[in-house]
């Protein structure tokens, strides 16, 4: 296994990619290191994605490991944490008292079953209910009237759909009635490269048939969202804030066209404002809120930070249904095996890259850079210290995200604010792992609504302040646009 280990390491470590050869009895006849023109293009440690806590793995299961310098007693942690992600929660009364508090609506039993093998969701096929998608749903800010719906502004950084809540749960326990589920249909548009090859994309329509609780505010907003990959989230927690605000534009006073901001969210932990890091819009400070959202909103499983039942004020049988707190539980979730499941959000591990420093990949390299997608994809941070988690402490990594907002553009917009982030923005998504995503969950879906069938499709999406980056893609030969998109897959 050591042998496995330093063979697969030769191949991603500049350092080693001149000498490696590949151990044993002497040397390997048919192995080459890299051209020194290549070596040029390829940074020291650019094929660890998450620096010493990458792991080597492009199967099924490369999304699920834990970061590679995890100290062995922190494992024990991991895999309890791993237990309660992966395995469903059941529905109260039950005998299983550690598991039970599904619901009363939810979207999920389970985290696993949205981040599938701690990947990547997908929307639903025709007439299919979702399972690893959700839609948020509100209604526009101005319609505000009373001060518990300005505190739900500024606490959750929207005014929820008045029937519904802020998120639409199409499943229910017995006993209570399940809220709507999306029909989604597409149309389809088409374009043409300035090369003559023509392209496809679908564009998506919501909507949703009369549900128990009665019709939909007529001004509700609805934003359709699937699953992102697990891996890295602990690293992206440790960027330094500073490091962050610091490529804030909001002005855009450098002329490039690229504006990217901050979200500013409420933090439940310290009560007050934070940097937004997680989710679609960065609607999250921190991993321990994402999963105590995620806890809340997909499962119905209440938490430290989300005590409440994902009911409505006017859903009765919802607030009326049993639960799993009891005289000695004040949540349905808590302690060591809430703190666990956070442990192992934060200390999943990224992939190494896969041959970073092929010909074609290192083209395409160039060519992301020279399109401008690397002005909001930032490819290297550093990481700050991490006291609770020493190994995330000051790791080179390349997610390629600069976790701001930006204004994507009209055809991309759900017309939704988040806090600051309006119906337009988005934070820029992290890339690495993108290419391991139909290996590790069997499709090609991308973008927050899973709309593009490929990552061709995703570029064609970009509007806004990426609308340079995309004129770039669609004048580009198809050997080059074929290339950018190689080096995507290597991340």
């Amino acid at each position: 296994m050591r042998r496995l280990s330093f063979v697969m390491l030769c191949h991603i470590s500049v350092f080693s990619l001149i000498s490696c050869s590949g151990g044993g009895g002497g040397g390997d006849d048919d192995a080459s290191p890299i051209p020194n023109d290549r070596l040029a293009a390829l940074e020291p440690g650019e094929g660890l994605s998450g620096g010493q806590t990458s792991v080597i793995d492009n199967t099924l299961n490369a999304f699920s490991k834990p970061v590679s310098n995890l100290d062995i007693i922190k494992r024990t942690t991991f895999e309890i944490g791993d237990s309660f992600f992966t395995r469903p929660w059941v529905s109260s009364p039950a005998s299983t008292t550690a598991r039970d508090g599904l619901g009363p609506i939810h979207n999920a039993n389970s985290c696993q079953s949205c981040h599938v093998r701690d990947g990547r969701g997908q929307p639903p096929e025709l007439n299919q209910m979702p399972i690893s998608m959700l839609v948020r749903a509100s209604i526009p800010n101005e319609l505000a009237t009373t001060p518990a719906e300005l505190d739900s502004i500024a606490t959750i950084g929207v005014l929820p759909e008045p029937n519904y809540g802020g998120q639409v749960q199409f499943r229910s326990v017995a006993g209570v009635s399940p809220e709507p589920t999306p029909i989604i249909t597409y149309e389809t548009i088409t374009g043409t490269f300035a090369d003559g090859e023509v392209y496809e994309l679908r564009k998506p329509s919501m909507s949703f048939p009369a549900g128990a609780n009665g019709a939909f505010h007529a001004d509700a907003r609805f934003s359709a969202r699937v699953a992102p990959i697990m891996p890295g989230l602990g690293l992206l927690e440790n960027i330094p804030e500073a490091d962050i605000r610091a490529l804030a534009d909001p002005d855009d006073s450098n002329g490039d066209g690229i504006s990217g901001r901050p979200n500013e969210v409420w933090d439940r932990t310290t009560e007050q404002l934070a940097l937004g890091r997680f989710g679609w819009k960065a609607g999250q400070p921190s991993v321990r809120q994402q999963s105590a959202a995620a806890f809340a909103g997909d499962i119905g499983i209440t938490n430290p930070l989300f005590s409440d039942q994902p009911c409505s004020p006017t859903q009765t049988d919802c607030l009326a249904a049993p639960n799993g707190n009891g005289p000695d539980v004040v949540n349905e979730v808590g302690g060591d095996i809430f703190e666990a499941v956070i442990f192992y959000s934060k200390t999943l591990g990224i992939p190494v890259r896969r041959d970073p420093g092929n010909e074609t990949v290192l083209r395409g390299k160039k060519l992301f850079t020279e399109a401008q997608c690397s002005s909001c994809h930032i490819p290297k941070w550093k990481t700050g210290i991490d006291s609770d988690i020493p190994e995330l402490s000051e790791q080179d990594i390349r997610p390629y995200t600069d976790l701001l907002l930006h204004d994507m553009g009209e055809g991309l917009a759900d017309n939704r604010t988040e806090f600051q982030a309006s119906g337009r923005e988005w934070r820029t998504p992290p890339l690495w792992g993108i290419g391991l995503i139909e290996v590790v969950n069997g499709h090609s879906f991308f973008l927050h609504d899973g709309r593009a069938r490929s990552l061709k499709e995703a570029i064609l999406w970009h509007g806004g302040e990426a609308a340079t980056a995309k004129a770039h893609f669609i004048a580009m030969e198809k050997s080059d646009r074929d290339a950018l998109i190689t080096f995507l897959n290597s991340l």
